[in-house]
């Protein structure tokens, strides 16, 4: 799974080691416990073929969020937001509280985790 955030983040806390090695000017850092890791780079924001170029080859790779690339969406649907789908060839369905009028796509409630899960793997 990628998830892309609109706002800087930092997994790492000030006082631990970590992050006393990146502000001392490490670039890179790799934060190593038991069961898992995480590699902190210091660069501009990669595009999503670069995050997914880093990741371990699977048979399906989720993304939450890199809504201007060009790879297949499902819109998800919130009140008070602008619809997407009519002006993006890549949203293959959208989810959302209420069915829209104005595209031609499957529709799905936002809760409907198995119709979607399903529609998924029929794509692939």
């Amino acid at each position: 799974a990628v998830k892309h955030a609109h706002h800087d983040v930092d997994i790492d806390q000030p006082g631990r080691d970590s992050y006393r090695h990146r502000v001392a000017g490490a670039s890179e850092v790799a934060l190593v416990g038991g069961r898992r890791y995480a590699i902190m780079r210091e660069q501009a924001e990669p595009g999503l073929a670069e995050v997914l170029a880093r990741l371990t080859p699977v048979d399906l790779v989720l993304v939450e969020g890199y809504k201007r690339e060009a790879h297949d969406k499902i819109e998800v649907r919130a009140a008070g937001l602008p619809p997407l789908a009519a002006g993006d060839p890549n949203i293959v369905a959208i989810a959302g509280d209420a069915q829209p009028a104005e595209v031609n796509l499957p529709w799905f409630k936002r809760d409907d985790i198995a119709g979607i899960a399903d529609f998924i793997a029929a794509r692939l």
